[in-house]
This record gives structure tokens, sequence and C-alpha cells, in this order.
């Protein structure tokens, strides 16, 4: 779908409208969907299309998934989340994964940051070099 540039203004608008305090604020989200398709615009899909991509964006920008090769006791845990919460700021939601494909470390993920010390990523890393 094609979107002009006077949705993509508006939409960012109503995203800026849902923040308090760089936090998103669900009930603002859903008030300004309700909001846009009670006025039955003609841009109305565009303009809803964007926002949600604004929306998806922000939340993975506050989603932590950490992946690790074995189960992480919970003192480590507490550890990775209040440095990830120093690093990211408040707000930011942490899931912890077990994945044994990756050999030995751990992955973690917040939005579009990887940070991969896993040994398989290693493995990968030196294959590649080869």
């Amino acid at each position: 779908m094609k979107i002009n540039k006077q949705a993509k203004r508006e939409a960012k608008q109503l995203f800026r409208y849902c923040l308090v305090n760089d936090i998103l604020d669900e009930n603002r989200v859903r008030n300004v969907v309700q909001h846009v398709v009670a006025a039955g615009r003609r841009d109305c899909p565009a303009i809803l299309s964007h926002f949600r991509r604004l929306v998806k964006l922000e939340l993975a920008r506050h989603t932590a998934t950490v992946e690790s090769a074995a189960p992480l006791p919970p003192d480590l845990q507490a550890g990775i989340e209040a440095g990830l919460t120093r690093r990211y700021g408040p707000g930011l939601s942490t899931a912890f994964a077990h994945r044994p494909a990756l050999i030995g470390g751990m992955r973690i993920q917040v939005g579009s940051d990887v940070y991969d010390g896993s040994v398989r990523a290693g493995l990968a890393a030196l294959e590649k070099s080869f």
C-alpha cells in the first residue's frame, strides 16, 4: 500500500500522542485507533498502517529476548535484566528462553540490537572466514 506524506505525518503525530514519559500507553493507542476508524476518512487505512508500523517498532524496542544454551539461574537472570534496564531504560520487558541449539553462551536481542556470544555464532563466523 502506498502511503502519502500527509498520512505518514498524521500517523507520527498520533503516535507521539500515545507516548507518556517515552513509554507507549496502551489505552491511548486503543483510543487513537477507535477515533481514526470512527472518523471514516478516506486515508484511514494508510494512516492506521503507518501507525501500526510505528507501534510495532516501539514495542520491539522495549522488548528483550535472552536465549541461552542452558537454563539461567534466577540471580543471573536478575543481573542481566538490571544491566539491560540500565542500558535501555525503564519499561523494558525481558523474556528468557532455553535454546540448546546455541551449544553454549547466550544471545540477547533488544529491538534491532543483537548481542550474540553463543558458540554457534562463533562457529558460523569461523566457517565464514575459511
